[in-house]
């Protein structure tokens, strides 16, 4: 009996042990993702480019295939601006028929003197990451691909990709182009961009044209017999040995490769109503990438949440009112008018406070606001702070907004009387008079 109970007791605290030991494991993986094995690597939230996780995400190296991101925009914002349609027809020229000749590049081998749409064309870039349909595709928009990357480098500065160089828009390196490279552009030259910025343009193609990700969500597809396998292999339903990279929620967005790029992955993917996107940046091989960003992914799905902080009509204790001059009531209350929700880390709530910070050109030197006031007056703002680790900010600066929102009058306070008034001033007169006759004795 004594041995018995002797082995339940030694039983029940092994596995206590054990049970705590792996809630201790699983606080410190949720401290922060597992190491990641790239040189460069971002995760950011979708909706508010909340960076969630950085690493060297402002060095500039080549994005290799990356690149086409720009191109797949511009090629949206021309069907936008009704510039061209998904059923204009393009003939190939003898420069990209050229690139996609060349076995060395990544291509579905197209004709000469034969037409293709848009839409077939730019199919082939967003799945299969085709040079030679890219080429195509700027020479159309422009004119020819030197004019392309002219626009690839205003619509860079007009998103506030301050790192961004662009010099071809399929991501090759220019010394692979032969004599072809863009006029405009250095033989030698290279595309570039920090992981910060690809982040930055993979949030404006997903914002602006979220209908891109029908496309770069297309596991497998047909072009002219030519099974065209997405390059990314997280995507579902690729199946075979390909299975084992599947991500549940994965719909994008872009593989690169080149010698000096290494492997690079812009990946985005949605759960429960969250969208995520990561970057990583020359990992050592083609399966690396992927296993690098499932770290990413899976740390910002476990441990994130979209969380209302303060709710709308919120009040700092003991600072809930303001004092006011020449009215019929000598204070008026305030609240923010507007909820704060933000990206969190789960149970961090506790290291997030608000302060006032009243309009100073509202208030008179007193401090005090001036009557007549009208409900809902806009008096200030509130400012979220934040006292915790591990706070990276936001891809772009003016992407700070929930962090602050206005402060509003509560009620309305009308004027004073002038009767009220001039009894307020004649007594506020003897009130200094007798400040200042006591100042002389004293």
């Amino acid at each position: 009996m004594k041995k018995t109970l002797k082995l339940m007791v030694m039983t029940i605290f092994v596995a206590t042990f054990y049970i705590s030991s792996l809630f201790t494991s699983v606080s410190q993986v949720a401290a922060q993702p597992q190491d990641i094995e790239a040189e460069s690597a971002i995760l950011v939230d979708a909706e508010s480019g909340k960076i969630l996780y950085a690493k060297n995400a402002d060095i500039a190296l080549p994005p290799a295939s990356m690149t086409k991101m720009m191109t797949e925009y511009l090629v949206h914002e021309a069907i936008d601006n009704g510039d061209i349609t998904w059923e204009t027809k393009i003939e190939i020229s003898e420069y990209a028929y050229s690139i996609s000749a060349n076995n060395s590049f990544s291509g579905v081998g197209l004709r000469l003197d034969y037409e293709y749409t848009v839409k077939e064309l730019y199919d082939a870039m967003a799945i299969y990451s085709d040079n030679a349909t890219t080429i195509a595709l700027a020479e159309l928009i422009a004119g020819s691909e030197g004019e392309f990357v002219k626009m690839m480098n205003n619509k860079a500065a007009e998103m506030g990709l301050p790192d961004a160089q662009f010099v071809n828009s399929s991501g090759l390196p220019n010394s692979s182009l032969g004599d072809n490279y863009p006029e405009g552009t250095e033989q030698d030259a290279d595309n570039l961009m920090s992981a910060r910025t690809v982040a930055t343009l993979a949030y404006h193609l997903i914002s602006d044209y979220p209908e891109m990700l029908e496309v770069s969500s297309i596991p497998r597809q047909e072009f002219e017999g030519h099974e065209m396998i997405n390059y990314n292999w997280m995507l579902p339903g690729l199946g075979g040995n390909l299975e084992q990279f599947s991500y549940e929620g994965m719909d994008g967005i872009k593989t690169g490769y080149t010698d000096l790029a290494g492997y690079s992955f812009a990946g985005t993917a949605e759960r429960n109503g969250q969208r995520l996107i990561s970057v990583v940046m020359r990992t050592e091989s083609e399966s690396a990438r992927f296993n690098e960003t499932r770290k990413l992914m899976d740390y910002g799905f476990s441990n994130f949440e979209s969380k209302e902080l303060y709710e709308e009509g919120y009040q700092i204790e003991e600072e809930s009112n303001i004092p006011v001059a020449k009215g019929k009531e000598n204070a008026v209350e305030i609240a923010s008018n507007q909820s704060i929700t933000m990206m969190i880390e789960s149970g961090t709530e506790e290291d997030y406070s608000v302060e006032y910070q009243l309009d100073e050109e509202l208030l008179n030197e007193d401090g005090e606001l001036t009557a007549p006031i009208e409900e809902g007056q806009e008096v200030g703002k509130m400012v979220l702070n934040y006292s915790g680790e591990n706070e990276y900010g936001y891809i772009a600066d003016d992407m700070d907004v929930s962090s602050e929102v206005p402060i509003v009058t509560t009620s309305a306070v009308e004027k004073s009387n002038w009767f009220v008034l001039i009894f307020e001033q004649i007594g506020e007169f003897f009130s200094n008079l007798f400040a200042s006759i006591k100042g002389l004795f004293t």
